[in-house]
């Protein structure tokens, strides 16, 4: 089977690697050359997506087609299917979860948890939604924003202005929410097969830095009530919006017991990367045995507890091949690097998985190894 995948960075990697295992052949369709992804595999195309002779190039050589980021358009995903060639997730949910005012729209219909949103068009639209909501506020672009680059969080009238000029750069429609103020963010990584199986991973607790995912405890140190509650919600959600693969499910965690959901992702998530160690399935096999049609396979944890760390950027500039060299020494701790040429504040490097007995335990060991990995210049 050859499975072809849309984007060559860091999630194509890992499911490449995955995919190594379970003798699917991968096919990478990237704009540039030389992608973390096409590496690890014979066959790439290169080019823009948008052009006739690139995706149809690529769909000829594939048997199924999936995607490891949402910013690819459904229309292009429907192109692909009009050759012949199965895509999943589906154009129809790519469309509803790549756009977050149809996607919250989607949820909303389904009757789950979310915070209030609306549409805006104006400046004046996001006052006059913080005579509804109150203050603060979250605005955001409606698609392609991710890692904080698409939201921001609006504290006073003054910060509508500055805020909305960045973020209509893009070109993207915005829609505003009301802030939820949570107690922790959790999310939960579900997998539906083409034949509506469903498995969900344990709740995890993220941690944010600068809206980065920067630490991932496995699993959430919560209730199990408030867990469960998580978890029918994540399942629901995937449901609602007919998913078929691996979903990321972002959701706050409130102090009166709520749980909201915050975003969905129609792929490999960055909460999920633990999966690869620590539980019986990674999230990346899940995904290739659920868009191939296959049975899905256990999703149960290896050991007791178990956190990542992100490797994100802290300079600009180009990558040591010893960058990883000490943090290698620590027992215990499994390192990701992800070989992209050039560091850049913020971006995802890699990361760093450890397991333990305890959540103490496997954090300790995979800070202790973070902490190691240095950049050229001598920074952490």
């Amino acid at each position: 089977m050859r499975i072809g995948i849309f984007g060559g960075g860091q999630l194509a990697q890992m499911l490449t690697q995955a995919a190594i295992s379970l003798g699917i052949e991968i096919v990478i369709c990237e704009r540039v050359a030389d992608s973390p992804a096409a590496r690890y595999t014979q066959h790439a195309i290169v080019g823009p997506w948008e052009d006739e002779t690139v995706l149809t190039t690529f769909a000829h050589q594939c048997d199924i087609v999936t995607l490891e980021n949402e910013f690819i358009d459904a229309g292009l995903l429907e192109r692909v299917v009009a050759q012949g060639v199965p895509v999943w997730p589906a154009p129809a949910t790519v469309a509803v979860v790549q756009d977050k005012l149809w996607q919250k729209e989607r949820l909303a219909a389904a009757g789950l948890a979310i915070p209030p949103f609306r549409s805006v068009v104006t400046p004046d639209d996001v006052l006059t939604a913080a005579q509804a909501f109150g203050w603060p506020l979250v605005l955001k672009t409606r698609r392609n924003g991710y890692d904080g680059y698409g939201n921001a969080t609006l504290r006073t009238a003054d910060d509508v202005l500055p805020a909305w000029e960045r973020l209509t750069r893009g070109g993207s429609p915005l829609l505003v929410e009301a802030w939820a103020p949570f107690m922790c963010e959790l999310a939960v990584m579900v997998v539906r097969g083409r034949d509506g199986a469903i498995a969900s991973y344990p709740v995890v607790e993220t941690v944010q830095q600068n809206h980065i995912c920067h630490i991932v405890r496995a699993p959430a140190p919560i209730e199990a009530k408030l867990a469960a509650q998580a978890t029918d919600l994540a399942v629901a959600a995937i449901q609602a919006v007919d998913g078929v693969g691996i979903f990321g499910v972002e959701l706050f965690a409130l102090a009166d017991g709520q749980v909201l959901i915050n975003e969905l992702a129609p792929r490999p998530h960055n909460s999920g990367h633990y999966t690869i160690e620590a539980c019986v399935t990674s999230q990346f096999e899940n995904h290739l045995r659920a868009v191939a049609g296959w049975p899905l396979g256990v999703t149960a944890l290896r050991s007791p507890a178990a956190v990542m760390v992100n490797l994100l950027g802290s300079r600009n500039g180009p990558i040591t091949p010893t960058a990883i060299t000490a943090a290698l020494a620590v027992p215990g701790a499994y390192i990701h690097f992800y070989g992209k040429r050039e560091e850049r504040i913020g971006r995802k490097m890699g990361h760093v998985t450890a397991l333990g007995s305890t959540l103490a335990e496997a954090e300790a060991i995979a800070r202790q190894a973070a902490a190691l990995v240095t950049m050229p210049d001598g920074h952490q």
